[in-house]
């Protein structure tokens, strides 16, 4: 920082005798030294969407037209290495015929979009890095691997996000060390109702997880994510991409996990959760054309406790885009699924996906689905892209058949 200049006693004593002395400029400090915030930068989100969803029940038909509107803005603090900080503001607006569990639209005869008009603080926080290590405190997003677990729901118009202090460490070449303690969750809605389905809850949970990268071919993470009054969960997965040819590579994830509740023993058998959790996938990509195959069990309870759960995860990313099984049922759940589809430059991504669902026990056929998407960028544009999709649920022993069809612009600037 840049400092006034004085004359000295010694300069000044020079002066009054006659001595010559160059003489002292009095340097004025510059603005940016007072500054609070520096380097400041911004962008935005606007993402409006139409979404239709038909069951076959007495419910009225869905139409609604939602949109997502996203200004942020992020800085350095106080000129000091490594501070920084991010504010984010999300507004959603909706009009149409839905229901939206909370923040109703024209009644409660129509089918769930759960899309209610709101707005809110989405991400409001400190960084400070030194090092390999960054240290973030406040309202952030938390996503982690494929979602299966903890992520923000983005798929929804308002996120999910997190109240939380986190700490992430890279200083071993290969590894990569997180830890978080969360004390609120602000999950999509915008009313206080029954945890967690409400707009916030308080908890004081905690996030474990480490990924170590052998080869391009081999990542091991293994993580813990303790969430209080709900259950402990522990897990280990291995991913990663094998070239098979010039043109081909597979990429895979195997995964295990266990989950119980933190008071549940041999000695206190009768805890609200004791299941595991298994998952096997792989996806084929030769010059752009993808298939993949996955196999993913969500275990029923064992000695009559809860089937395993995942309540803060990206739910909408898993089991079905109809959104079927965004609660495990008390049977478990099976789902194995098949997609193909192609993507390249220019042409975007197309997709379709088959699912088969049934429970881990009782011989249960929850149905099948088929899922459908196509997104591309839209040329002209900068930062416009556009996406249409859609979900066909077929029941069998588990609830009624569903239609979902979805149409959104994404404008990012």
């Amino acid at each position: 920082m840049k400092k006034i200049v004085f004359l000295s006693a010694v300069a000044a004593t020079m002066v009054m005798a006659g001595g010559d002395i160059e003489p002292v400029v009095a340097e004025a400090p510059m603005v940016e030294d007072f500054l609070i915030f520096s380097n400041i930068q911004g962008h935005g989100q606007i993402r409006p969407r139409y979404e239709f969803v038909d069951t076959a029940n007495t419910v009225d038909n869905a139409n609604a037209y939602t949109a997502r509107a996203t200004l942020a803005i992020q800085a350095d603090l106080f000129q000091i290495d490594g501070l920084s900080t991010y504010l984010e503001g999300t507004g959603v607006f909706g009009t149409g015929d839905y229901y939206s569990l909370s923040g109703l639209r024209n009644g409660n005869n129509f089918n769930v979009v759960a899309d209610p008009t709101q707005a809110r603080f989405t991400q409001a926080y400190i960084d400070y890095k030194f090092s390999d290590t960054l240290i973030r405190a406040g309202r952030q997003d938390v996503d982690l691997d494929n979602l299966r677990f903890i992520g923000t729901v983005d798929w929804r118009q308002m996120p999910q996000t997190y109240d939380a202090v986190a700490v992430i460490n890279n200083s071993i070449d290969g590894l990569s060390l997180l830890g978080a303690y969360i004390w609120q969750v602000n999950t999509i809605f915008d009313a206080d109702t029954i945890k967690p389905v409400g707009d916030k809850f308080n908890t004081n949970s905690a996030i474990l997880h480490a990924a170590y990268t052998f080869m391009p071919e081999l990542t091991v993470t293994g993580y813990g994510y303790l969430l209080e009054d709900i259950h402990d969960t522990w897990g280990i997965a291995a991913t990663g991409k094998i070239g098979v040819s010039e043109n081909a590579n597979v990429s895979y994830r195997a995964e295990y996990a266990i989950q119980n509740d933190p008071s549940f023993t041999d000695l206190n058998p009768n805890g609200t959760a004791d299941a595991d959790y298994y998952n096997i996938e792989a996806t084929l990509n030769m010059s752009g054309f993808l298939a993949g195959a996955k196999y993913e069990v969500l275990s029923a309870g064992k000695n009559a406790n809860g089937p395993f759960t995942t309540p803060l995860a990206t739910l909408h990313a898993h089991n079905g885009w109809a959104d079927l099984f965004l609660g495990t049922p008390i049977d478990g759940l099976v789902d194995a699924n098949g997609m193909i589809g192609y993507k390249a430059a220019g042409f975007g991504v197309a997709k379709l996906i088959y699912h088969d669902f049934s429970s881990d026990v009782n011989g249960i056929d929850y149905g099948t689905e088929i899922d459908a998407l196509y997104k591309n960028k839209i040329p002209g544009v900068k930062g416009l892209s556009g996406l249409i999709k859609g979900a066909w649920y077929s029941a069998d022993q588990f609830s009624v058949d569903k239609t979902v069809v979805w149409a959104m612009l994404d404008y990012k600037f």
